[in-house]
């Protein structure tokens, strides 16, 4: 498959990546509320086909020591292509001397497994919807 990797928010159609994210099961918001996510992140990466946007993924980082990956997603069709793996190591090749922490949508862990992440024994969060969060397994 011949897709495109751009590191670039310009041009993105947030709308998609909103849908994209609801489609995969993600959380997701209002499209401009990922925009700013997106341009106020250390990495981004956008994977096209042709000109269609079909994953993406980012992570806050200070750049030196610490980062976290976010909103790694891949529309369905496109899935078990590599284009996970893709982002995944596009974004750990601009962290070369970080730390790197994930969550994963639950059941999403195996793929990570894969790509050099091992499970936390001490990994806690605040989340601002922690119900639902609870309910869909991220916390007990």
């Amino acid at each position: 498959m011949d897709v495109r990797v751009d590191y670039e928010c310009s041009g993105v159609d947030w709308t998609t990546v909103a849908e994209t994210l609801k489609c995969v099961g993600m959380a997701y918001d209002a499209p401009d509320v990922h925009r700013r996510a997106f341009e106020a992140s250390h990495t981004t990466v956008f994977v096209y086909l042709a000109d269609r946007l079909i994953g993406f993924g980012r992570a806050i980082s200070d750049g030196v020591k610490q980062a976290a990956v976010y909103d790694v997603a891949v529309l369905p069709e496109f899935q078990r292509q590599g284009i996970g793996t893709t982002i995944i190591r596009k974004i750990l090749g601009r962290l070369p001397q970080c730390n790197v922490i994930l969550y994963a949508s639950p059941g999403k862990e195996a793929f990570y497994t894969t790509l050099g992440f091992r499970k936390m024994k001490t990994g806690m969060a605040i989340f601002t919807k922690a119900t639902a969060m609870r309910e869909r397994g991220f916390t007990e």
